[in-house]
């Protein structure tokens, strides 16, 4: 069973940049499909994007608003979200999460993310000057 584990949050001043690391153990990320969230206490998580591992398609929520790039690293096992023009309204505490992609024929995510079944345990980012 996969276990994932995000790094790279941390505080950034706004306009700034970050990339976050989602590190996969115990699976293949090429048999997975792996999302972004994020979610501020109080409020209803957020999908951002997910990719396919093995054709590396790509969708995005309508949150991604074009300053969220993901990419899968099958070297290092790992699914990145980089993270550009960083707003205060980007604080939160962001999540990866993964499914096996045989379940479903094409690349999505709900916002609750019902799809996915293996969860990290987020890492948080907070803009702020």
């Amino acid at each position: 069973q996969v276990q994932l584990m995000e790094s790279g949050g941390g505080l950034v001043q706004p306009g700034g940049s970050l990339r976050l690391s989602c590190a996969a153990s115990g699976g293949d990320l090429a048999a997975y499909t792996v999302g972004w969230f994020r979610q501020v206490p109080g409020k209803a998580r957020e999908g951002v994007e997910c990719i396919r591992g093995g054709d590396e398609s790509i969708y995005y929520a309508d949150s991604a608003m074009g300053r969220f790039t993901i990419s899968v690293d099958f070297n290092k096992n790992t699914v990145d979200l980089q993270i550009t023009d960083l707003q205060p309204e980007d604080t939160a505490v962001y999540s990866c999460a993964a499914y096996v992609s045989i379940r479903s024929p094409i690349v999505t995510m709900s916002d609750k993310g019902f799809e996915f079944d293996h969860w990290g345990q987020g890492t948080q980012v907070t803009v702020s000057s």
